[in-house]
């Protein structure tokens, strides 16, 4: 069964080679109970570590079952020790931070045995030693007899051919010796039984065979095993292992069967990366105290990074949900003239490098500013586009999905202060004159010029809000702004317009003042508190607040131009400001008919403060203007010249009450403006030779209502996602092959490239990338005190294998691979890194919900740090792999350890 020839075992120091064994012939039965005696140093014990396959010989050979072991590799070793050897050790080496069950299933789970089976055969064993009852409790918890009937338990589980023990009663009492001195004189019966004793009666009394050593030699053996008796045992054990591989076959009905039988009789030895883990997770639990200190420390660089990226993300995440309610105020636009803003873009980020001149003493160099300004022209020119907006190409955003977006609004340049009159009174006692918004404005701008606010008073016009038109969606309008006064409802029908207020539920002044909510005293009474430096002003006349009910129900009526202008006098068409004889069935009474103001959850919405009209409107405009004679007069080449003569100018007079409280009559060329055409859309130009005269008629005529084909298109998405969608049809029209819209399709020659304007998209991006970059920073600033806590991690790992180096040997003895001991200490590292990653990630969570619960209040977002899901994984799984890099070394250390030296390490 087990032959030792020729046996030498030398220690090779720096100054000398020691030989522990000299030659060591002996064989041993296959039951039998063999003593070795001898004084300390004689070799006992290297014998013993030789025979468990601890220590390996320098000379001879150990022949296993006819096999020789030569060859064995360390694989070889760590099954044999597995499967046929059982070690009882003098000082017990049980692992403190597992229970006696868990002590004695670990050569069990090194074998590969279910669980369910280790159990049961774990209880066997020491039910059979006498520790029926005592599974679950700790070495710490057992007297040292009932320690090293565990040891023995946990020797025998495993059903070995052999049993070594190294003095086993050697730490106990006389009678404790007596009882497991009984026990292992009975497993004897069974199996080889090798103990090394330096007591020669116990040798006597219980041992069938004494061998005795010295200086690494044997003296005597008081039964040697025969040649003839060892081969016929070997011939014995080969037939009966043969018939039992017979008989298990022969039960067998498949092949597959048969298979599976032979590859449960294979031999093996490894310790699974699980059991691994619920090791390293005992021993970490056993000193919980320092495991929450490492893993409390290595958890500050994951915490560090943690919240910048919860800050990151929590700002991000404010912008992201903005950004629906941005596109509000932010639609994509379409217009004539359009800022290519990539090009835009590349503008800002480019820094051309400046030629390099060789200069010379005694030359002044001139620096170029022709050069510099030609640049900028250049620069500037590359990105403004000229769009030329076509009917077709209208009817193909029309056709756009109307699940891309909320709402659409097409402009058309209308400007309906000059077609839209208002009820004007100088005082409130006094008689009403029904006049246009654009007459009401220049007659406060006319009062104004004879004030301090003279200088300024032409900018009046820019600065009253004017009439716009509401997107084409009361129900988007509706979840953005809410109603206030009673029966106040959202603009609809033709003749329905609304007030939208201010943030700070407000409305101008001025606009008030357009639309003849004030009379001419009280706008008079805000200007002089405003201008007075001594502050006074008459109260009853100075008017802070209108009510609801004031300002709903006010009604004013759009007349057409054909009613407007009157066709006659030296310009061919003269402006009728007010409106005593009007009488037009196409006229339309226009009734305020709702307040709106923002909603507490809406930042941006679509609609600024002013008065809007419907779409509707806009309509009827354009059916009645497009052919009125105005319109076609200025269409007219001849007109052209004469209105380019006159600056445009289509003089009229009107009156008023000025500062001093005299009745005035303005006229062209006295005080005050005089009504041009280029009043009409706001234009500021110079001389004629400065003026584009077609321009200027175009968009004359669009002031008028006179063009049906849309120059502006204001696309409001459904939301961020949905604006790519908006913004790749948009982006067919400039691609290459025909394009279908309805019945329509256009060729790629029949179409010129159109630029869209999508500028919330490019603030977006520019504030995102900043907070990129800000936080790249962060995170690897932060990211020092990750690395120093993974060398820290590292440090302590290594302490641990030093605290362990014991476990190291008894997992070795029990046939536990190199490879398993390294797997313990990874699962170590496994467990603190995870344990770092995961409270590292609780205590992010916990500051961002104060950090939110403080600023939540300051900025009205409950979410300003808010570490997504997959950032707090990733950090988890850094954390995690950081640490194992840091144990690789302190586990590769003690995969090397030599378990003969682990074992007498205390």
């Amino acid at each position: 069964m087990l032959q030792l020839r020729e046996i030498k075992k030398d220690y090779v120091t720096a100054s000398e080679t020691v030989s522990a064994l000299k030659g060591i012939d002996i064989s041993f039965r296959k039951k039998e109970f063999v003593s070795i005696l001898g004084p300390s140093g004689c070799g006992k014990t290297t014998l013993l570590n030789i025979i468990g396959g601890l220590d390996h010989y320098t000379s001879g050979d150990l022949i296993i079952n006819g096999r020789s072991t030569k060859s064995y590799t360390d694989r070889d070793w760590d099954v044999y020790r597995n499967h046929r050897i059982g070690f009882i050790f003098q000082s017990y080496n049980l692992i403190p931070h597992q229970t006696v069950l868990g002590n004695v299933e670990l050569a069990l789970t090194i074998s590969g045995i279910s669980r369910e089976e280790r159990v049961r055969r774990a209880k066997t064993a020491l039910d059979r030693v006498g520790l029926s009852g005592q599974y679950y409790k700790r070495p710490n918890q057992l007297s040292g007899g009932q320690c090293q009937r565990v040891a023995i338990a946990r020797a025998l589980v495993n059903d070995p051919e052999i049993l070594l023990a190294d003095e086993p009663t050697g730490a106990l009492d006389t009678v404790t010796s007596t009882q497991i001195m009984d026990l292992i004189k009975e497993i004897s019966g069974e199996r080889l039984v090798i103990m090394v004793t330096h007591n020669p009666e116990i040798a006597d009394q219980y041992s069938s065979r004494i061998i005795r050593l010295r200086d690494g030699e044997v003296l005597e053996d008081t039964n040697p095993f025969s040649p003839e008796d060892e081969e016929a045992e070997c011939k014995e054990t080969e037939r009966i292992e043969k018939e039992k591989l017979e008989e298990e076959l022969s039960s067998a009905a498949t092949e597959k069967e048969k298979k599976k039988i032979r590859k449960n009789r294979k031999e093996k030895a490894k310790m699974s990366f699980f059991t691994a883990f619920m090791l390293s997770a005992r021993n970490l639990i056993s000193k919980r105290g320092r495991t929450a200190m490492v893993g409390f420390a290595g958890s500050i660089g994951i915490i560090g990074i943690a919240m910048v990226l919860a800050f990151s993300a929590g700002i991000k995440g404010y912008i992201a949900s903005m950004q629906d309610d941005m596109l509000s105020g932010n639609p994509i636009q379409i217009t004539e003239t359009a800022y290519d803003l990539d090009a835009l873009t590349g503008m800002m980020d480019s820094s051309e490098k400046a030629e390099v001149i060789k200069k010379l003493d005694g030359h002044v160099y001139v620096s170029s500013i022709v050069e510099y300004l030609a640049k900028m022209n250049k620069d500037i020119n590359s990105i403004i586009m000229e769009n030329d907006i076509t009917e077709q190409y209208i009817d193909f955003v029309k056709s756009m999905p109307k699940e891309y977006y909320n709402a659409m609004l097409l402009g058309y340049g209308i400007n309906l202060s000059i077609n839209v009159f208002t009820d004007f009174k100088y005082s409130a006692d006094s008689e009403p004159r029904n006049i246009s918004v654009k007459n009401l404005i220049d007659i406060y701008t006319s009062i104004l010029a004879e004030t301090d606010f003279k200088d300024y008073a032409s900018y009046v016009g820019a600065l009253v809000p004017s009439f716009e038109q509401a997107p084409n969606n009361s129900d988007y309008i509706g979840s953005q702004y809410e109603l206030v006064g009673e029966g106040s409802k959202i603009a609809e029908g033709t003749n329905e317009v609304m007030l939208v207020l201010n943030s700070e539920e407000e409305l101008s002044d001025l606009l008030l003042a357009m639309l003849g909510y004030y009379t001419q005293e009280e706008f008079e009474e805000i200007v002089r508190k405003a201008t007075n430096e001594d502050g006074t002003y008459d109260e009853n006349l100075y008017r802070q607040s209108f009510t609801y009910e004031e300002l709903l129900g006010r009604e004013f009526t759009w007349y057409p131009n054909s009613t407007v202008f009157t066709k006659g006098g030296m310009f061919g068409y003269s402006y009728n400001h007010e409106s005593a004889n009007f009488s037009d069935e196409n006229a339309v009474t226009l009734k305020v008919v709702g307040i709106l103001k923002t909603k507490e959850n809406v930042s941006y919405g679509s609609l600024s403060s002013g008065i809007y009209y419907t779409e509707e409107l806009t309509n009827h405009i354009l059916k009645n203007n497009t052919g009125s004679g105005i319109v076609e007069f200025l269409k007219d080449d001849a007109a052209s010249a004469a209105l380019a003569s006159t600056y445009y100018n289509i003089p009229y007079m009107y009156s008023y009450t000025n500062w001093e409280g005299e009745y005035k009559t303005n006229v062209p060329g006295t005080v005050g403006p005089s009504f041009t055409m280029k009043d009409m859309i706001g234009g500021s130009f110079g001389g004629s030779s400065d003026i584009d005269v077609s321009d200027m008629k175009e968009r004359l005529i669009r002031s008028l209502g006179g063009n049906p084909i849309a120059n502006k298109v204001l696309i409001y998405p459904l939301s961020f996602d949905e604006k790519d969608l908006v913004t790749k049809y948009l982006d067919l029209w400039n691609e290459e092959g025909d394009i279908s819209y309805g019945d329509v399709t256009i060729t790629f020659d029949e179409r010129m490239d159109i630029t869209y304007t999508d500028a919330l998209e490019l603030v977006i991006t520019m504030i995102n990338t900043m907070i990129d970059i800000v936080s790249y920073a962060l995170i690897a600033f932060t990211s020092i005190s990750l690395v120093v806590s993974t060398v820290m991690i590292g440090i302590i790992t290594y302490v641990s294998v030093v605290e362990r180096i014991k476990e190291i040997g008894v997992i070795r003895s029990l046939g536990g691979r190199k490879r398993d001991v390294s797997h313990l200490f990874n699962a170590e590292t496994f467990i603190i890194g995870l344990l770092a990653g995961v409270f590292g990630i609780g205590v992010t969570y916990l500051i961002s919900i104060i950090v939110n619960l403080i600023l939540k209040p300051l900025i009205n977002y409950s979410s300003i740090a808010a570490l997504p899901f997959s950032n707090a994984i990733i950090l988890i799984t850094l954390s995690v792999g950081l640490t194992l890099i840091s144990g690789l070394i302190p586990a590769s250390n003690a995969a090397k350890r030599d378990p003969v030296v682990a074992l007498r390490t205390e």
